[in-house]
């Protein structure tokens, strides 16, 4: 029987998880810089390409032209994209730990799922 190959790798984070920032980020003219030690959350994952957006990161200058959103158009900031290398999730204790992943079987249904977990404490995260 043939295994079915994923085209990209799974990463380590999720949209919706609290990440800290492992590299200082420089931001456009009139944006602050974010340090490295920032924590913000997950907005999108891009895995085809290795990317991230993380609210209040790596925010730029957007010129839009008129539209039903903005009836002027104009200049509009907006997060963009960093690499997902650049990130590390937090655990409970509100640090930043590398991520392994386990099999946990269901004793119930005997069906096993993967869940990712803290490598410093151990613990499940979701």
């Amino acid at each position: 029987m043939s295994q079915s190959r994923r085209k990209t790798k799974k990463t380590h984070v999720k949209k919706g998880d609290r990440v800290m920032l492992t590299k200082a980020i420089t931001a456009c003219k009139g944006s602050p810089d974010r340090e490295r030690g920032y924590v913000g959350k997950v907005l999108r994952v891009f895995p085809e390409t290795n990317r991230v957006i993380v609210e209040g990161v790596n925010i730029r200058i957007r010129h839009t032209r008129p539209n039903q959103v903005y009836p002027q158009g104009g200049r509009v900031q907006r997060e963009s994209s960093i690499h997902i290398s650049n990130v590390l999730p937090l655990d409970s204790n509100g640090e930043g730990t590398r991520i392994g992943r386990k099999r946990i079987q269901d004793v119930e249904t005997g069906r096993g799922q993967w869940v990712r977990y803290a490598k410093n404490t151990g613990e499940e995260l979701e």
